[in-house]
């Protein structure tokens, strides 16, 4: 016996029907009514079934999600706004300096005779005069000028009473022409001898005139002692592979050399106003110009030396202080500006709080420029001219910020 099964989808049904031959209907119902059943447990099928095959999209619903930079204040009023504003001014640009020495009121003091300290009179960071006593040594070069000069000097003694008997022995027919002026030769060149002789000590620091194998070094302008490479009982060697025993600066006036980024360069030109700061007095702001730019970079860092001459009357500048210092140029350009507390650094960016209405601020990001001697820094991307900004935007911040956790709480 063979059954045929034949299952249909209709939109009238539910379900599919099964047919079978007319013959065999009486015999295949029970297994037709149990095929039916299997295949409604499999399938499923109902009125939902045929909605879902008709493709209908389900509806779609919108929700408005609000603002988180906006921000409400409830007391507004005790938050005080200053506006976004375009001002003229000059580039401006910052860089880090240090105080050094003028090069040439700077003056080594070295001895041009090895020998052995014997006493010193003077220390590093000591103020001397000039011609004042630094230290005294002792030395062999000096005793062996002393012994040379004396030698010549006791030939010329010798070669001048040859000369006077000579001449008086000439004078009475007795000494031949040509023995005179021999003698007078010899006399002549041990005058030379000894005026050498007499040179070479005074070089070496000692007097012809008060002989000794003592040299004293003196000051040789007034100044400062900034390097001091001697000591008590030291050995001084000669000059050519000695260094200086004192180096003296006038610190009168002084050199502010500061390395300026190779981006930056094109916003310093010589005689630029600089405004110095010394890390040591940040309160006070000394006044210079540019007097050299560096033609040379230094290829580790990218930076050129730049010099500030100052005048350093009262002593306030101190060789190898740290300072910082703002370069101002003599053209100006439109700006937009706003106050430094208004713009608020946050992770490597900035941010500005907008006053949107009575109560409600919007926090923006900006892109902030450097800032001025005034209190005022550059906006160069973010806001408008004329946007109301809070004055303090860190103090506007935390007040945000306590609001938040207190409504949470």
């Amino acid at each position: 016996m063979k059954i045929y099964l034949v299952l249909r989808n209709s939109r009238k049904t539910e379900c599919g029907a099964i047919k079978s031959s007319p013959r065999l209907a009486g015999r295949a119902a029970p297994f037709a009514l149990l095929a039916s059943l299997a295949f409604l447990m499999i399938t499923g099928c109902s009125r939902e079934a045929v909605n879902a095959s008709a493709n209908v999209a389900p509806e779609t619903t919108v929700e408005s999600v609000a603002d988180r930079n906006v921000v409400t204040v409830m007391s507004a009023d005790r938050f005080s706004v200053a506006p976004a504003v375009v001002r003229r001014e000059s580039d401006q640009t910052l860089a880090n300096g240090v105080v050094a020495a003028d090069v040439s009121r700077t003056y080594p003091v070295t001895a041009l005779s090895s020998g052995r300290v014997v006493d010193i009179k003077a220390r590093l960071g000591d103020d001397v005069q000039r011609g004042q006593l630094l230290l005294t040594l002792t030395s062999q070069d000096m005793a062996q000028a002393i012994s040379d000069y004396q030698k010549f000097k006791a030939s010329e003694a010798l070669a001048k009473t040859q000369v006077e008997r000579d001449q008086l022995l000439f004078s009475r027919g007795v000494y031949a022409q040509k023995d005179l002026e021999v003698a007078q030769d010899t006399y002549n060149r041990a005058k030379i001898d000894t005026l050498t002789a007499e040179e070479h000590i005074r070089i070496l620091g000692g007097d012809a005139q008060h002989l000794s194998s003592l040299i004293e070094i003196h000051a040789p302008v007034a100044g400062t002692i900034i390097e001091q490479n001697v000591t008590s009982s030291a050995g001084v060697k000669s000059l050519d592979n000695s260094p200086n025993l004192f180096t003296i600066a006038d610190l009168s006036h002084v050199w502010v050399l500061c390395d300026v980024y190779e981006n930056n360069l094109a916003q310093v030109h010589l005689h630029d106003r600089a405004s110095v700061q010394l890390n040591a007095f940040p309160d006070r702001q000394i006044a210079g110009s540019v007097s050299n730019i560096s033609k040379l970079l230094d290829p580790a860092t990218r930076t050129a030396k730049v010099r500030i001459d100052l005048a350093n009357e009262h002593g306030l500048l101190r060789p190898n202080m740290f300072a910082i210092v703002q370069f101002v140029s003599e053209g100006q350009h439109s700006r937009l500006t706003a106050p430094v507390g208004a713009i608020l650094r946050l992770q490597d960016r900035d941010w500005v709080f907008v006053k949107v209405d009575g109560k409600q601020f919007r926090r923006t990001e900006v892109q902030a420029g450097p800032a001025s001697a005034d209190g005022f820094q550059e906006i160069l991307s973010g806001v408008r001219a004329g946007d109301q900004l809070a004055a303090d935007a860190l103090q506007f911040s935390r007040a945000v910020e306590n609001a938040k956790e207190q409504s949470e709480q």
